[in-house]
């Protein structure tokens, strides 16, 4: 398999180039292919090879965002024989998907790397919900991609086009597919979405038919399926890894496990594209800082008398908002050590008021 078919362009030639002359000309480029329980799998241009970070890898990176995942095009060691190859360094990344990794406030997990294209997947059945959808696009804009909505299932919705038009609405300037494997209709405008040489990704939950779509892409039944649970329309994990396959007009798609949690990382820029609406129309509010509550000329409190904007839509945005600033607060090493500081100070003055009792003070 040829680097070219994997990606691979001038810009990563000469990222490596230099990598070369900092670490050891003896390293070959590589991208990861797959990805399971921390084990990485990577193509080169010669073989397939299980791979492992370096301790200088290890050493210097900052969470889990900054270890290699898949989608990454890494510089690595190719063993002498079968073993395991040792990764060396990970080479400039275009962006990266990611969420907040569920369970854990200060940590972000990384969902796939150098993206051109993220299909969020959604099914017309018990799955559908637009403010899920609001959700998934931050996320995807944040990652430096360009998100494609695609509402599978659609055998299922007898309003089809009353579906469509509903989420193109939130999502003003996005490709919006309506998508039936069973009826084999919307695959191919899904493959027009994703040229040779692209990468793309799907994100979504468990049992929207994500498999399903790539196996029908791959033109072969290579990805486990199954039905859906018939209790609340939950879907059951059945894909356990991310893979990247080269579908065979030469496009690359990634496949992972369901997400249930999509946890906002990251800057709040996905955001800004996300709710472009919304902002657009606070650029008309009469002061600068309106928090659209209760402030005389607010622009957004007037699209909301005038039914303009949803009272949902506008719920949805500053949720997500709220999040977005707390999750950053929680991130930040500054913020942190404030945090910290705060919480001794008030440790110092509970204990000085305690001492000022027991004096009669």
């Amino acid at each position: 398999m040829s680097l070219e078919s994997l990606g691979w362009g001038l810009d990563l030639a000469n990222a490596f180039s230099i990598l070369l002359t900092q670490l050891s000309p003896s390293l070959v480029p590589g991208r990861v292919v797959r990805q399971e329980r921390g084990l990485l799998t990577l193509q080169t241009a010669e073989r397939t090879v299980l791979a492992r970070p370096s301790g200088r890898i290890l050493h210097h990176a900052h969470g889990a965002e900054a270890l290699p995942t898949i989608g990454d095009w890494v510089a690595l060691q190719l063993p002498p024989g079968d073993g395991e190859a040792l990764l060396h360094a990970v080479l400039p990344r275009r962006g990266v998907l990611m969420r907040r990794e569920a369970g854990h406030e200060h940590a972000g997990q990384p969902i796939a790397a150098n993206l051109d294209v993220v299909f969020l997947v959604t099914g017309l059945d018990g799955n559908f919900n637009p403010r899920r959808i609001e959700r998934a696009l931050t996320l995807a804009w944040n990652s430096g991609a360009t998100p494609v909505v695609v509402l599978s299932k659609a055998d299922l919705e007898p309003e089809v086009a009353t579906r469509v038009l509903e989420v193109q609405e939130l999502s003003p300037g996005v490709t919006v597919l309506a998508l039936s494997t069973l009826m084999g209709e919307g695959i191919e405008e899904v493959r027009a979405q994703l040229p040779a040489g692209k990468t793309g990704a799907l994100l979504g939950s468990s049992g929207v038919g994500k498999s399903t779509l790539v196996n029908h892409l791959l033109g072969e039944s290579r990805l486990a399926t199954q039905a859906v649970s018939a209790e609340g329309d939950r879907g059951r994990h059945t894909t356990t890894h991310r893979e990247l396959f080269v579908l065979p007009h030469g496009g690359l798609l990634i496949d992972g496990p369901g997400m249930r949690e999509l946890g906002l990382w990251g800057e709040d820029e996905g955001l800004g594209h996300a709710f472009a609406d919304i902002l657009a129309l606070a650029d008309g509010c009469r002061f600068r800082d309106c928090t659209h509550h209760n402030e005389p000329g607010c622009a957004v409190l007037s699209a909301l008398e005038t039914g303009e904007l949803s009272r949902e839509r506008l719920d949805s945005y500053e949720k997500l908002r709220r999040e977005q600033a707390w999750q950053a607060r929680q991130s930040s090493p500054a913020a942190q050590r404030e945090q910290r500081r705060h919480e001794r100070t008030l440790t110092q003055m509970g204990w000085e008021r305690s001492r000022a009792k027991r004096r009669g003070d």
